[in-house]
């Protein structure tokens, strides 16, 4: 089954001016979607002539295409106008807007900053990637274009590897661990319940995503450079899952979202058939 990885939400009130700020981390959660790795301090407002700088910090180990935006700006004036957007570099942190206060002392700010993983201009190689576990037979519960959850633009061409609990999970590429979600114990049909899962970023921008993986199974660390073939976790069924299974899939950020893309795959006899129905099995 799948998860969306949603925007990060990040929100910052400021009321009235000049007290301390009030940092409040939210999530714009939709159905099925995991949390993402955070750092509280993505917004940083730095007092300058009466007004503020935006400073928007990446703590993730890869880069992000981050947007500033206003949810209410009573009282003041930004330059550049907002929302304003840049993609940033793994642990980069960048002034995005000047915010000059024109208002009483009522003056409210209230600022936001939503966050995608990988770089939109990145351009996809596609490098036939290698199975993502060996030693018990292929079989996809779920190919491309599966109704009961890969309908979505980021799971459209993602595969449901039915495994064993407990099946080592390989890296099928090698990369950089940029997401690692470990801490949820359980499985079921309910759709907003969170997987343990693990992102890796690849050389040509590409992401693969491992999800559902067991709890306590996974081995890896964000910042970690993973060789493909190398274990980073255990099967399992956590999350949003009727059985237990790998869900993997390849994204990209296509700009302020995560999409899906087709792969290549290959087994010990050679490349696979991935299949676009719903249930089938993957032939050599």
């Amino acid at each position: 089954m799948s998860r969306r990885l949603p925007p990060l939400l990040l929100v910052l009130l400021l009321a009235p001016l000049p007290a301390a700020a009030q940092r409040l981390l939210q999530w714009n959660a939709p159905p099925a979607a995991p949390t993402a790795p955070v750092d509280a301090n993505w917004l940083r407002l730095q007092p300058a002539g009466g007004g503020y700088v935006a400073w928007v910090d990446n703590p993730w180990p890869g880069p992000a295409q981050v947007r500033l935006r206003a949810g209410s700006a009573d009282g003041f004036d930004s330059v550049p106008a907002l929302p304003a957007s840049a993609v940033l570099a793994a642990g980069e942190h960048r002034a995005l807007a000047h915010l000059y206060r024109v208002g009483g002392e009522a003056a409210r700010l209230g600022l936001a900053v939503d966050a995608i993983p990988g770089d939109p201009r990145a351009l996809p190689d596609g490098q036939v990637l290698r199975l993502p576990f060996e030693g018990v037979p292929v079989r996809i519960d779920q190919g491309y274009d599966g109704a009961f959850s890969h309908h979505d633009a980021a799971n459209r061409y993602a595969l449901d590897f039915a495994l064993p609990e407990g099946t080592p999970v390989l890296a099928a590429r090698e990369g950089t661990v940029l997401q690692v979600e470990s801490g949820y114990r359980e499985g079921g049909d309910d759709r907003v319940r969170p997987a343990n899962l693990v992102r890796i970023l690849h050389r040509d921008g590409s992401m693969a995503v491992y999800a559902h993986l067991a709890p306590e199974g996974i081995v890896v660390r964000p910042g970690q450079w993973v060789k493909a073939g190398e274990r980073i976790a255990l099967s399992g069924q956590t999350g949003y899952s009727t059985g237990p299974h790998l869900h993997f899939a390849v994204q990209v950020n296509a700009g302020m979202r995560l999409a899906a893309i087709p792969f290549r795959m290959a087994g010990p006899l050679g490349e696979l058939r991935l299949p676009r129905a719903e249930a089938a099995a993957a032939a050599p």
